[in-house]
């Protein structure tokens, strides 16, 4: 059974998947019961399991790649925010709730021990993951550049204020400018182009001069947001006049955990 699954290429499969070469009823439950007791089948969500490869050899102890069981959850699915940040290297944090992107509702759940909280995104905001190889699985993992904008959009997926200036400080010296804008614009996000541009300023990692002119031309004249705690305080930046962003937080705040450059200095 497991090499049959193995030999189409199956990494998550389904209940209808193992009905067609066990057979229907009883036979099918005591197959799965099986494999999930020999440690070939890691279950995901009920009639959903991720197949433990052959080559692991006979004493399978269980799947304790998170990312590969959370992504097998849902189809299509990628991990984003702060655990994809972590993946990339733009912050030394370790989330203890694995993020993924889905396009239906699901409730959030254990699996193997970890908390997965699974974001519903709307069509227009579904893009921008890759494939990539973690603990000899290929997990769908949101590009560098995404899980900037992602985190620009969601700053509560992604630690907080200060942890998103850190990741964005740390994505921007690893993605072009362009890249960066024309991804924002793709996102179709007033305040997600607003805070581009405002934190690459703070951060000192500006736009080049026309790809900074094309993402503020892309703004609307009149758009205003905030960003940072939602109401402000004594000693906030405040208002940004050139992004047309109130930032409700101090400088030293979120720069907090961002390296000093001479400049920013």
């Amino acid at each position: 059974m497991v090499l049959s699954l193995r030999e189409h290429g199956r990494e998550a499969v389904d209940v209808s998947d193992i009905r067609v070469l066990a057979g229907p009823g009883n036979a099918t439950r005591n197959v799965v019961q099986q494999l999930i007791r020999k440690g070939w089948l890691s279950r995901v969500r009920r009639g959903r399991y991720v197949l433990l490869p052959p080559e692991h050899g006979p004493d399978i102890l269980g799947e304790n790649n998170v990312l590969a069981l959370a992504t097998a959850a849902a189809t299509p699915s990628y991990v984003g925010w702060w655990s994809a940040a972590s993946f990339h290297g733009f912050t030394t944090q370790v989330p203890l709730t694995a993020l993924i992107a889905v396009t239906g509702r699901m409730t959030e759940r254990e699996l193997e021990g970890s908390t997965v909280r699974f974001v519903r995104l709307s069509k227009r905001k579904f893009f921008g993951s890759q494939l990539y190889p973690l603990y000899g699985r290929q997990i769908p993992i949101s590009t560098p550049v995404k899980t900037l904008i992602d985190c620009l959009d969601r700053p509560t997926l992604a630690g907080g204020i200060s942890e998103t200036v850190r990741i964005a400080d740390r994505a921007l010296a690893n993605v072009s400018g362009d890249e960066a804008v024309e991804t924002a614009i793709r996102f179709n996000s007033k305040s997600v182009m607003q805070r581009l541009g405002a934190i690459s300023d703070l951060v000192d990692r500006p736009l080049p001069p026309l790809t900074r002119q094309r993402l503020r031309a892309a703004i609307p004249k009149s758009a205003r947001s905030r960003f940072g705690r939602g109401h402000p305080l004594a000693g906030d930046i405040g208002y940004v006049a050139p992004w047309g962003l109130f930032i409700d937080a101090r400088r030293e705040e979120l720069l907090a955990e961002v390296p000093r450059t001479k400049s920013r200095t």
